[in-house]
């Protein structure tokens, strides 16, 4: 029989294995969970909502133009034989002040012979009236009552009172072709442009210059709707405006217009007065347009923004902004553009410093500030910027800004007050 050996050492190597794993999964140490820190609430800058009663500034731009502008033409024909010193490109002219002469020689002999055929009419007239008293007198002699018209004389002295009549527009109308011989205008004016000199001969109709009236000056301003609603402006009758005070004007004048414009590197402001709204909308761009007026402008001169001593007129063609004078408005709350998002959006912080979304009414903006209205009360924190991070009922860390309040009341007086 044989008897198999068994090997102890395989048996002895898995037990001492099995051994050891037990005691690696036994022994080993448990281990220490690590506390994670909560992340500090996000930091935000706020301002306060401080609603109030205020005039927002509308702007808009425009060129300025005169009110009346003409084409200056001769009436009667013939050869110019006296010029005015001032009848040159930019100068000032009076009303009815000469400024050219045509050769007046031919209307004055036309007029003579005009008064010479009313004489004769006159003669004439004063005939047949003698006449006529004659053949009454003649007819009532005889005892009849009765007389033909021809008989009396009445056609003859009917044709001799049109006669004279006649003869009379003809001396009116030799006046007037003489009174033409010498140009003006009727108002006091500039002369953009002339167009004969001395010596020159010209008919009815020949262009003479061009003039305008220096007495006001008019610039279109173009208006959103939007601005529109900030601004008392005259879109019907004029009885809407008040009337201009101190002043025997009879037309009525809106809200006050502050321009600005650069002559020679220099920044000049003027003021004005709204008086008009063009007829209709335009149909392209759906803009307003406002007409603002200054009287004077070459008298009124305006004053450089940075020194009151300094002045100078405005002058036609020159481009201006317009800073139109709004109407109060009551609730108005003014915060840094940033403060919206989608346009008419802002975050509001509650008393624990969540969160909230609100919508309000967008007034006006500057691109730095914003004219707002909405369920705001008095103090409420809104949120300046970071929107993008926030979320409805988020808790945040407020951060006023120190110096906002100052800033945003001082761009408030620059926007209403008049640069």
């Amino acid at each position: 029989m044989i008897r198999h050996k068994i090997s102890v050492k395989p048996v002895a190597i898995l037990i001492l294995g099995g051994l050891l794993v037990l005691a690696v999964a036994t022994l080993k140490p448990n281990p220490t969970p690590t506390p994670v820190a909560t992340p500090p609430p996000l930091s935000v800058t706020v301002v306060h909502a401080e609603p109030s009663a205020q005039a927002i500034t509308v702007k808009s731009q425009g060129t300025v133009a005169p009110r009346r502008e003409i084409d200056l033409v001769a009436e009667v024909s013939g050869r110019i034989t006296q010029v005015d010193p001032n009848f040159v490109d930019g100068a000032f002219v009076k009303a009815h002040q000469p400024l050219i002469t045509i050769d007046p020689r031919d209307y004055e002999t036309a007029l003579l012979g005009a008064e010479a055929r009313v004489a004769d009419a006159s003669q004439l007239l004063a005939t047949e009236k003698g006449r006529t008293r004659q053949a009454k007198r003649e007819w009532r002699d005889l005892g009849n009552r009765e007389a033909n018209a021809l008989f009396l004389r009445e056609p003859q002295l009917a044709a001799a009172e049109a006669q004279l009549q006649s003869a009379k527009a003809d001396r009116d109308q030799a006046q007037l072709n003489l009174e033409r011989t010498q140009v003006s205008i009727p108002f006091d004016g500039r002369i953009r442009t002339t167009q004969v000199d001395l010596g020159q001969y010209v008919t009815p109709g020949t262009p003479i210059a061009s003039v305008y009236d220096t007495s006001l000056a008019e610039i279109r301003l173009p208006l959103t709707d939007r601005q529109i609603a900030l601004v008392d402006l005259p879109l019907g009758l004029n009885g809407d405006l008040p009337t201009a005070p101190d002043t025997d004007e009879t037309h009525t004048t809106g809200p006050e217009v502050t321009l600005i414009g650069t002559i020679a590197g220099k920044r000049y402001s003027w003021r004005g007065h709204i008086t008009r709204t063009e007829a209709s909308l335009d149909t392209r761009s759906r803009l307003y347009y406002a007409v603002a007026e200054v009287k004077d402008p070459f008298r009124v001169t305006g004053n450089f923004l940075n020194n009151d001593d300094i002045q100078a007129p405005l002058i036609v063609g020159l481009f201006v902004e317009a800073h139109i004078q709004g109407r109060q408005l009551e609730g108005v709350i003014t915060v840094p553009h940033e403060a919206l998002f989608k346009r008419n959006h802002l975050y509001t912080l509650d008393a624990d410093n969540r969160v909230h979304e609100k919508s309000v009414s967008l007034l006006h903006t500057d691109g730095q500030q914003a004219w707002i209205r909405g369920d705001l009360h008095q103090g409420e924190p809104i949120v300046v910027g970071r929107q993008s991070l926030l979320n409805e009922g988020m808790v945040v860390t407020p951060q006023p800004q120190s110096d906002q309040k100052d800033e945003a009341q001082q761009l408030v007086k620059d926007q209403v007050a008049t640069p």
